[in-house]
């Protein structure tokens, strides 16, 4: 299989004038456009060499994310078209994420190991697909059921952005001289917001996304359906990172009786005493953060802990998990406000308070399951969330690199028990 990194000849459906692209006047066309130069302007900072490795399994590379984004507008959309001319068809094996339908794909674990193409290269090809859109949508080429697949595809490429920076930091952290993805001024804590809970009635309530509702969703925030509760109380904000460090000074880690079975063997087996990218450093707790190695701030929601470890918590504090359905409700009766979202000049959570949605992620006591009536959609793209029903917990909110817009109370996002990549931290209930 030849790679030959060539930009085709434009046909009258794939314009190559970069022009063409700036002053595109449609809404959806700004709207695709908008998320487009979001991820272009989330990696204009990271060379060559620091968008190809790949420092783990579960991440990939940030040229292959810039990629894979674009190979779903022009497997979905583009390849539909008649006259669309493909980029270059190497690129539906190497860019294919999971997607058994459309065809055989690069393994997973070796997507750091492909130098080419390159990420100029891959620049052109998102050029490419950029002005092929846009000349769909600008004349109105594109029926219902297509603008639905790029309104899936924009809030794709916007989870994908998440990734980019998760991914990235990553990456970063196993440098010997923890290297700076945005440069800001050290947080200085101001001490946690005492801990006060909130009391949420039980009784029958309804979950999930009202059928027909406004706004884009995923397949698994429905159907909408009903769940009894018992009365429960929820904590006004996460937990903190001084909270977290009088755990470990209670020998929380150490402790068989706080742990889930898989958890235990899973921290034993790791060696875990500390979240993730914790480090002590002449007797001071540091975290790696996308601005470097820094102090960790007490007052700022604990993040990068798996599922195994928030549950050790709450067992230790006295108090559980709630179940994502708790969450919802609970969210639900909350106001509108917002924690820390995705702000290209920090990347990094705020001060914890009274919020639900945002700074991190918060892991519930569900398992990651289909809700009543759920079916997926015909085709590849039924592949996109309905597959991962398995082995999978629930978290829920948003988190600093979540983008804004991105975020809402029916979200569910997902990931394996033992998982702390990603923005992950966690809320009490009892």
């Amino acid at each position: 299989m030849s790679i030959t990194n060539r930009m085709p000849t434009p046909s009258s459906t794939t314009p190559s004038s970069t022009q063409h692209v700036r002053t595109a006047a449609e809404p959806t066309a700004r709207r695709f456009l908008d998320v487009r130069r979001c991820t272009d302007a989330l990696t204009a900072n990271l060379s060559a060499e620091d968008q190809t490795p790949q420092s783990m399994t579960d991440a990939s590379p940030t040229k292959w994310h810039r990629a894979h984004v674009t190979w779903f507008f022009e497997e979905f959309i583009l390849r539909r078209q008649p006259s669309y001319t493909v980029y270059d068809d190497t690129y539906r094996y190497l860019f294919n994420s999971y997607y058994e339908a459309v065809g055989a794909r690069h393994p997973r674990p070796d997507r750091g190991l492909v130098t080419r193409p390159g990420v100029a290269d891959i620049g052109h090809y998102r050029e490419y697909v950029d002005s092929a859109m846009v000349d769909l949508l600008e004349r109105g080429a594109l029926d219902d059921a297509q603008l639905a697949l790029l309104e899936l595809g924009c809030n794709h490429e916007q989870q994908h952005q998440e990734l980019i920076l998760m991914d990235i930091k990553h990456l970063f952290s196993t440098h010997a001289f923890a290297p700076v993805y945005v440069d800001r001024a050290c947080d200085v804590g101001a001490g946690p917001e005492p801990l006060t809970w909130r009391s949420i009635a039980g009784g029958i309530t309804e979950i999930g996304v009202e059928p027909g509702g406004d706004g884009f969703s995923y397949d698994n925030e429905g159907p909408r359906h009903r769940v009894f509760l018992e009365d429960f109380e929820i904590a006004e904000r996460a937990v903190t990172n001084a909270e977290w460090m009088a755990f470990m000074a209670d020998d929380g880690y150490r402790r068989p009786e706080l742990w889930l079975s898989d958890g235990w063997a899973h921290i034993n087996e790791t060696g875990w005493r500390a979240p993730g990218y914790w480090q002590e450093v002449d007797g001071e707790q540091t975290t790696f953060t996308l601005s470097g190695r820094r102090p960790v701030v007490p007052d700022e929601p604990v993040v990068h802990v798996s599922f195994f470890e928030a549950d050790a918590y709450a067992r230790w504090a006295g108090a559980r998990l709630p179940t994502e359905f708790e969450w919802e409700a609970a969210a639900q009766t909350g106001g509108s406000d917002r924690g820390q979202l995705l702000d290209p000049a920090r990347c990094h959570p705020g001060r914890a308070g009274a919020t639900m949605i945002g700074d991190v992620w918060e892991w519930t006591a569900s398992a990651y399951l289909p809700y009543p009536g759920f079916v997926p959609a015909n085709g590849a793209v039924g592949e996109y969330n309905g597959k991962f029903m398995n082995d999978q917990h629930v978290l829920r909110g948003a988190s600093a690199v979540t983008p804004p817009g991105h975020e809402r109370a029916t979200y569910r996002n997902f990931f394996p028990a033992s998982s702390r990549w990603a923005f992950s931290g966690l809320r009490l209930a009892r």
